[in-house]
């Protein structure tokens, strides 16, 4: 079975980031490849609760004292996707299969802010 890796990260607004990826069943087509870019915002941005995958935003909170700051807000952004590696099937879940994060995308009209604790700095 072929392994795919979505990767993602989370801005802060003062350049900080946090990096995510999230282990899928299956390979996206060249095609699919282009109807996710599409998905997205134009410069790659998502809210990944709307689409139901991990958010990032926690990892900077140690950077202040543990919460969310002025500079956090509810968008996260996509990197790439390539084939996964062998220690990342070994130890990474599957969160699902290629057509489940596409369906997840193809569900979007517009990108919910309001989703993400941090929607208030919007």
């Amino acid at each position: 079975m072929q392994y795919s890796i979505f990767e993602y990260l989370y801005r802060d607004a003062s350049n900080y980031k946090a990096f995510g990826a999230i282990l899928l069943s299956g390979w996206f087509s060249d095609a699919e490849v282009e109807e996710l870019s599409k998905c997205v915002e134009g410069d790659g941005v998502f809210v990944a609760e709307q689409i139901g995958i991990p958010t990032l935003y926690q990892i900077l909170y140690e950077y202040s004292a543990g919460e969310s700051s002025i500079d956090d807000h509810a968008f996260h952004e996509l990197l790439g996707i390539r084939p996964a590696t062998k220690d990342e099937i070994k130890e990474m879940p599957v969160w699902g299969s290629v057509s489940d994060l596409l369906s997840a995308f193809r569900r979007i009209d517009f990108w919910d802010v309001t989703l993400s604790p941090h929607c208030s700095s919007w």
